[in-house]
């Protein structure tokens, strides 16, 4: 794992050569792209609205106050924005660079504990687990979260298991405190401590040490540490919107204190799923082909456990609390389970060696590999001859890859026949390397055009006028972030019947140079105006837009009170956010 004939104890050459292609692997294609929906333009958007301005303790998403997230990934995303003065670089550089250090500290790790074969076969495997690259090419909060509570299992495992190390133990709890700063859930690895404790307490009744003693004083310093990080912001943004008359400040420290935490773990609003979500349908893709070594890693974890291992016992333990954990909340998404993959290749680790050269986890590799080929060429093929849902993927994405996917299993073939059954785990990991390289080149050219709104909202600019002003009707952020004309919005969550009437009033305070940006999807709300008017402006991420004058909703109902309206201080010229896109005139 994934690789033939590496010595026990690498040389330079093999660590160098894992860095570099780990650079090039998750780097490939920076730059290439925008920000896609859901929620990549989000936190783009809320980037460039920090450096334009100058407002970075609380966010702002269109002018509006942004109550979802704490900053941290916003500040990181603002400072490589500014760093490389490219939004295009400067969005994906925080989950590229997290994605980098926790792949090293996984390593570092791996490496202290069973040596250095070990170590870079970890490095191997990680690289080689489909959601790890995917989260390290995609600009959301989870790999920097990931990178935080991989620096936290770092810090206790440090002293738990190589210990005392009384300075790590510290920089863990610190990290855990910017996990929390960054996503809420950054206490993840105190999921180690229970079976820690527990070992910790039979080794001192039996007389052996195989753990560092877990003491009370050293877990209350390492929770003090942890507080003193969150309180750090926590503290000021508690005072700035307390003292404030403004009740919106009020209603931002509420929602990020209790709304996004305890209320959304206990009653979910969005994203609800069963219990065993993740068992079914997220871990088994999310953790290929590391999966597929389960059925012989079992009984090596349990003959481990009974002896009470705790190399692999409290990073086992862990991984199974924290998918307890979050399969307990009836809100569920698939990034949810990206902090436990560190924790699973350490508790694999150890394993790796044996592993890859049994005949069972390389025939399980091999009959993936040959699954995957079957599913491509059978789609490319069904592409090719017109299937009707394959018709509707192509029409809802803009793009016809038939006769890539063709290839692509082309190559899968190709590699389970070169590499045969024996060597199955090696096959199946080259073929994600040539998967991700395709995609992070001719995936990104072709789907860019359609997932980004940058040529359309250029078209705007270009009807409106440069005096034109646009009203974004039920606004989406990748619309709001490549507004080029000065735009409004009525919130994120108003209501479409409440946004309408306050619409019709602002667009009728300068009908000639207001205008109105809609959704297909929202024009049965717009029918008292005359759609005969709208200006098409085509395709754009699964739905067609038109692009409305004020001219055709005279004599509309209004209500200038019925929402509120925000100016997105992105879209205003003066603010010099053009310079971010490469866009001097903007």
């Amino acid at each position: 794992m994934f690789v033939v004939g590496l010595p026990r104890r690498p040389g330079w050459g093999w660590w160098l050569g894992l860095v570099v292609f780990a650079v090039a692997l998750l780097a490939l294609g920076l730059g290439w792209r925008d920000p896609w929906p859901a929620d990549e333009p989000r936190f783009a958007l809320n980037a460039v609205e920090m450096l334009v301005t100058g407002e970075f303790w609380i966010p702002h998403r269109g002018g509006e106050l942004y109550a979802d997230k704490p900053p941290i990934f916003m500040w990181a995303s603002a400072f490589f924005i500014w760093l490389t003065g490219s939004m295009r670089i400067g969005f994906m550089l925080p989950s590229l660079l997290a994605g980098l250090g926790t792949l090293g500290l996984i390593v570092d790790l791996c490496r202290r504990l069973h040596g250095p074969r070990v170590g870079l076969l970890a490095g191997i495997a990680t690289l080689a687990t489909l959601q790890f690259v995917l989260q390290a090419k995609t600009a959301q909060i989870d790999m920097l979260l990931t990178f935080f509570t991989t620096l936290g299992t770092y810090g206790v495992l440090r002293h738990a298991l190589l210990g005392p190390a009384r300075g790590w133990w510290r920089a863990g709890f610190v990290a855990m405190g910017a996990g929390i700063l960054t996503k809420g859930v950054g206490f993840l690895p105190l999921a180690l401590l229970p079976v820690w404790g527990v070992i910790s307490w039979r080794g001192r009744h039996q007389g052996q040490a195989r753990v560092t003693p877990l003491r009370l004083r050293d877990l209350v310093e390492g929770l003090a540490c942890l507080l003193a990080v969150v309180l750090a912001w926590g503290l000021p943004m508690i005072l700035i919107t307390s003292l404030s008359d403004d009740p919106a400040l009020a209603a931002y420290r509420d929602n990020i204190l209790f709304k996004q935490t305890g209320e959304r773990y206990a009653d979910a609003w969005a994203h609800l799923r069963p219990w065993y979500y993740y068992i079914v349908q997220v871990l088994p893709w999310a953790w290929m082909p590391l999966v597929l070594t389960l059925p012989w890693a079992l009984p090596n974890w349990w003959r481990r456990v009974k002896r009470g291992d705790a190399k692999v016992l409290l990073p086992l333990t862990a991984v199974i609390l924290i998918v307890v954990f979050f399969s307990l909340s009836p809100g569920k998404r698939g990034v949810y389970m990206l902090p436990t993959l560190p924790l699973m290749v350490m508790a694999l680790a150890p394993l790796l060696p044996a592993l890859v050269r049994r005949k069972g986890p390389n025939r399980a590799g091999f009959g993936g590999l040959v699954f995957f080929a079957i599913l491509l060429a059978t789609a490319g093929v069904l592409g090719l001859v017109g299937f009707a849902p394959l018709e509707r993927l192509a029409h809802r994405y803009g793009v016809t890859p038939w006769w890539e996917w063709l290839a692509l299993g082309a190559i899968a073939l190709a590699l389970a026949l070169a590499l045969k059954p024996r060597r199955g785990m090696t096959a199946i990991t080259l073929f994600f390397f040539c998967l991700w390289g395709w995609w992070s080149t001719f995936g990104y050219a072709w789907m860019d055009p359609e997932r980004s709104p940058r040529d359309m909202m250029a078209r705007v600019s270009q009807e409106v006028g440069p005096n034109g002003e646009v009203a974004l009707l039920n606004f989406d952020e990748e619309i709001l972030l490549h507004a080029r004309s000065r735009s409004v919005h009525f919130g994120d969550m108003t209501p479409l019947e409440k946004e309408v009437p306050t619409a019709m009033a602002w667009l009728a305070e300068a009908p000639e140079q207001r205008w109105m940006l809609v959704v297909d999807k929202d024009l049965e709300a717009l029918s008292c105006g005359d759609l005969g008017q709208a200006v098409e402006l085509g395709h754009q991420n699964r739905h067609d837009w038109l692009l409305l004058p004020g001219t055709a909703f005279a004599g509309c109902p209004a209500d200038r009170f019925a929402a509120p309206i925000y100016l997105a201080p992105t879209s205003v010229p003066a603010n010099g956010a053009g310079r971010y896109f490469g866009d001097a005139s903007r």
